[in-house]
């Protein structure tokens, strides 16, 4: 029943916008009265909360900063906590704070297990009665694996992002959260020693933690990978209901050679195509080869694939991408980028005193998933247009001191960090 309210009040929101679109002909409709006032603007620049994710330690990141918006770092919790209930998250505040400096937003994932690499449990819960890590081959290297069973870590593992979400939820340096299990916290562990319940946590605590996730969590999207519709590991296929929660996606091989095969079956398994209404659609170009990574953003395609065309199809948001400066120019990156998530404009704009109407249109593939309004002189519309899907557009009344015939519409979000603007394609003529 609740998956169904969700769709339908989304469907809700599309409708009354077309609805309201549909009623405003050429003259205007209700704003007829209104003057119609000129109003030129073009989107020049990668759009905030959007495009392709360096990491935060790729110099490019700071070198072209100018051709994105997202950075990217993986991180461990036993940085932020060594002993029980303190937390640390001087490390965290550094990062977002270097970030931000360059007038991007971060996109992070916090892991336990990492190929080669110790096990990135808080120090405490290692020394804890009955806890056994498991030490196993995985690509051919030692790679250490939590220990599931203990109470105390799925205790801690709860508590940590319930502080986290305190802390960070409503904080415009965070973009985009990522959370999972298994190696790189991709939802799987795909060689090495797979146990459910020990390497990988049972089905029973998985269930608890989306649930507390969805409570913690009022403003920030938090993704999984896609590799959690097998049943195998996660419990979605015996707990539909779970799929209620909003949570988006990231899909870490995104245009591989069959991604057309099982990738797509696992975001289908997600309604993806109704989940992005409500939840980001992210991801990873694929490194199953480096002819992947080579090839992925080729104007002429791969596997008779265009990268454009694909982020239309699955309505993506933003992809790490941290190898393709190796291989593409930044401005193709950039361009690339654009491709991705919101895009707005602005069709219709008409003063009268202290009253405005604006008819905007969602040009992109997906929506922004914070709260932003259309501002004329500073006077916001009602209207969020995170409620904006692609292709829909709505009439925005605003009426106030400040509305006048000079002033410039603008589109105003508290999400954001210095430097950053959303940005808006316009061509009104003062012809009716």
């Amino acid at each position: 029943m609740r998956r169904f309210l969700i769709i339908f009040s989304t469907l809700f929101l599309g409708m009354t916008a077309l609805s309201c679109s549909k009623n405003i002909q050429k003259n205007g409709g209700e704003y007829a009265h209104l003057d119609r006032i000129p109003l030129q603007s073009e989107i020049k620049n990668v759009q905030p909360m959007t495009g392709i994710v360096l990491w935060s330690t790729n110099g490019r990141s700071t070198t072209a900063k100018d051709k994105l918006q997202l950075e990217f770092a993986y991180l461990l919790y036993s940085d932020i906590c060594k002993e029980k209930d303190v937390y640390d998250w001087s490390s965290m505040d550094a990062l977002l704070e270097k970030v931000a400096s360059r007038g991007h937003q971060l996109v992070m994932r916090y892991r336990y297990t990492y190929v080669g690499q110790q096990c990135a449990v808080p120090d405490y819960i290692k020394s804890w009665p009955g806890y056994e890590e498991t030490v196993g081959k995985s690509e051919g290297r030692d790679t250490y694996f939590p220990d599931w069973r203990c109470e105390e870590l799925q205790r801690f593992h709860l508590d940590f992002y319930r502080r986290f979400a305190e802390r960070y939820d409503n904080d415009p340096r965070l973009a985009f959260v990522q959370v999972g299990f298994g190696l790189w916290a991709e939802y799987h562990i795909y060689d090495g020693p797979r146990i459910i319940g020990q390497t990988f946590p049972s089905h029973e605590f998985q269930e608890v933690f989306f649930k507390e996730m969805d409570k913690y969590f009022k403003n920030t999207t938090w993704s999984i990978s896609k590799d959690a519709a097998p049943e195998l590991y996660s419990p979605f296929e015996a707990k539909p209901e779970l799929l209620d929660i909003r949570f988006g996606l990231f899909d870490d091989s995104f245009m591989h050679e069959t991604h057309h095969k099982y990738n797509r079956d696992c975001l289908l398994f997600f309604n993806y195509d109704e989940r992005y209404k409500i939840a980001p659609m992210g991801g990873e170009f694929s490194y199953y080869t480096t002819y992947d990574q080579q090839h992925t953003l080729d104007k002429e395609g791969m596997y008779g694939r265009l990268f454009e065309d694909e982020v239309a199809k699955y309505h993506m948001t933003y992809i790490n991408g941290n190898d393709q400066p190796k291989y593409q120019t930044m401005d193709r990156i950039k361009e690339a980028s654009m491709s991705m998530g919101y895009k707005f404009e602005i069709k219709d704009f008409r003063v009268k005193g202290n009253e405005a109407a604006v008819l905007i249109t969602n040009i992109g593939v997906a929506p922004i998933y914070r709260d932003a309004y259309v501002a004329v002189g500073g006077v916001r519309g009602e209207y969020s247009l995170k409620n904006l899907m692609p292709g829909d557009e709505v009439w925005i009344h605003i009426k106030g001191d400040g509305v006048s015939a000079q002033a410039v519409p603008a589109i105003e979000c508290d999400h954001l960090v210095p430097g950053q603007k959303i940005e808006y394609k316009a061509d009104v003529n003062d012809k009716v």
